[in-house]
């Protein structure tokens, strides 16, 4: 008998299922060091301990991103280990800071079944948890997947989409208990620009622009022991309606927000992705620049060092943003990534 597996395929799944995912991980300083290579990070409270420790940290803490990844990673093997496509994402939050040497699991469980009208395919919807050593629970995220099916003959035995919110509240936020924004040294920060000095619907050009290579595109997916096929099989690949190997959507988020530190460099923190879709697929020799817009700003109750921006970024493929005739289209194949998302930065009234 095959010891080996294929993975789950759209009838696998059910409604209520509950899946606790392998292989623990332990998020190291190495991570954290690989990571800043692949992307090219700059925020300053992720970069420095010493910094971290100025705003009331113990030390630098993991980039939120690369947690995400990580525990995105871990639900693969299960959940869309023959996807298609990653669909969007919905309802993250970040709960509680993650520090290197931290240990992390995940478990998902089936929120929704469509299947599509091909009858090859269907949609599966998942929210995902990641948990630390402590038992302590640091990211949750809803993300919904296009999955094969195993024989498009059998049909599907149950249906259910659904719904989720269109945005986290500013509300329920979680700031890091011990964070204290009101000695934030804007130089070493790299912006003079503080929460208070952006206005709802500006847009910011992040000018720069960074190509995809296929060995680091896939290095950084296999950092995140994410195994989905389409990333590493070019045998597979080119017989796919790709043609070629497609680079893991995670990867763009984290071009692009590396890239918009050149405008967004104080927005320290992401708190929480309220919805996200890969517009369009990319794949290595593409090169990715990325705009934002600044769609609501959130005061938190009885604190002055502190607010939030949620921020939408759009994140194109060979033609700066500057060149781009309609930013956010969806018509427009040059478009990656649509991104909508909550960061968290010092304001300027309590600064020296």
């Amino acid at each position: 008998m095959a010891k080996s597996t294929s993975g789950n395929f759209f009838e696998d799944f059910r409604l209520g299922q509950e899946i606790a995912h392998a292989v623990p991980r332990t998020i190291t300083t190495g991570d954290v060091a690989l990571y800043s290579a692949l992307y090219g990070m700059r925020f300053a409270p992720q970069s420095s301990d010493a910094f971290a420790q100025s705003l009331g940290l113990p030390r630098a803490p993991i980039d939120n991103l690369l947690l995400f990844h990580v525990i995105f990673g871990k639900t693969v093997p299960d959940v869309s280990l023959n996807a298609v496509a990653n669909l969007g994402y919905a309802e993250c939050r970040f709960l509680a800071p993650a520090w290197p040497g931290d240990s992390f699991t995940a478990k998902s469980e089936v929120i929704g079944l469509r299947e599509n009208a091909s009858g090859k395919t269907g949609i599966v919807y998942v929210r995902s948890t990641g948990i630390n050593q402590d038992g302590v629970k640091v990211l949750e995220f809803v993300r919904w997947v296009m999955v094969n099916k195993r024989d498009p003959v059998n049909k599907a035995a149950e249906t259910h989409v659904p719904q989720t919110s269109l945005s986290v509240q500013g509300a329920d936020l979680v700031v890091p208990p011990t964070l204290d924004a009101s000695a934030y040294d804007p130089i070493l920060g790299g912006s003079p620009y503080f929460f208070d000095d952006y206005q709802v619907g500006e847009k910011i050009d992040h000018i720069d622009g960074m190509t995809i290579e296929e060995a680091e595109h896939q290095i950084a997916t296999r950092l995140y022991q994410n195994t989905a096929k389409g990333h590493f099989d070019a045998v597979q690949q080119k017989a796919s309606r790709f043609g070629r190997r497609i680079v893991y959507g995670g990867h763009i988020m984290s071009l692009a927000r590396s890239l918009s530190f050149n405008g967004l460099a104080n927005g320290v923190f992401v708190a929480a992705v309220n919805g996200g879709r890969h517009v369009n697929p990319a794949a290595a020799g593409d090169t990715v620049y990325c705009w934002s817009e600044v769609l609501e700003k959130h005061l938190f109750d009885g604190r002055r060092d502190i607010g939030a921006l949620r921020i939408r970024t759009v994140a194109t493929k060979d033609i700066s943003c500057s060149e781009f005739p309609a930013p956010g289209s969806e018509s427009e194949p040059v478009v990656l990534l649509d991104l909508d998302y909550w960061l968290l930065m010092p304001r300027r009234e309590v600064q020296a």
